[in-house]
């Protein structure tokens, strides 16, 4: 998968992008991220990328000079994704989007008060948000999106059934997870996951992916009612860890 990144400040991806997860995906091949500093397209000898706005007000917003160059020049993959407050939110149904795409997507991020809306009318294809908040720039947001679609790439993750068993998967949160020692401090692994019945386990793990959802994130569940299923498994398993 090709992923392109515009920006002003490739510098501020370099390090994340070399590291983890990522960083071993690109060295192996898997994904191959290019970041393109919208500064080497500028005409000007300050490297200016940023103009008043028409109609007066604060801050400064980005030409649309050399954001169109940089695009034509490198003719990047498409989706050409705007980082944006006014796009649609960004969640797991747009990362499996992206990640069955064949031919990979590529993002622009936007500084100051945004970019010249000629951008979004005439270049763009669509305009994402990572979240209802503002951030400096789209820097940030454009790491989440690389990473939350490429641990879907096949092969990334080293057991491609680690991304089918998640939160927001099938609906809901994932259910808790935990390791040795099977008693910490009196706390203790709850019994169904010592148990060594794996349809049980199966079972409980449903039970309180369901229960943290309805406790956490109820919109998730939107307006459905419990199936009879799940309020038997709600049933079986009454107690749930405690959440600190």
């Amino acid at each position: 998968m090709r992923i392109d990144v515009f920006t002003i400040f490739p510098e501020y991806l370099e390090s994340p992008l070399r590291t983890s997860l990522l960083g071993r995906a690109r060295e192996r091949g898997l994904v191959d991220v290019r970041v393109h500093d919208l500064r080497d397209h500028t005409t000007d000898a300050h490297r200016g990328v940023d103009d008043t706005p028409f109609g007066g007000g604060p801050g400064m917003v980005m030409m649309p000079e050399p954001i169109f160059a940089a695009v034509e020049a490198v003719e990047p993959p498409r989706p050409l994704l705007l980082l944006s407050a006014a796009g649609s939110q960004f969640d797991q149904r747009w990362a499996e989007r992206l990640a069955a795409g064949s031919g990979g997507f590529s993002l622009l991020c936007g500084r100051y008060e945004g970019v010249d809306q000629r951008v979004a009318d005439h270049l763009c294809d669509d305009e994402v948000s990572v979240g209802d908040y503002v951030l400096a720039g789209g820097e940030v947001a454009a790491l989440v999106v690389v990473e939350a679609v490429t641990r879907l790439v096949p092969g990334v993750m080293g057991n491609d059934a680690s991304g089918s068993d998640e939160s927001f998967c099938d609906g809901l949160l994932e259910y808790p997870q935990y390791t040795r020692p099977a008693d910490y401090r009196g706390w203790p692994v709850p019994e169904p996951l010592r148990s060594g019945d794996h349809a049980r386990i199966d079972r409980w793990r449903r039970a309180e992916a369901l229960r943290r959802t309805l406790r956490h994130r109820p919109d998730l569940l939107g307006p459905r009612a419990l199936s009879p299923a799940e309020r038997r498994l709600l049933d079986e398993f009454p107690e749930g860890p405690p959440d600190r």
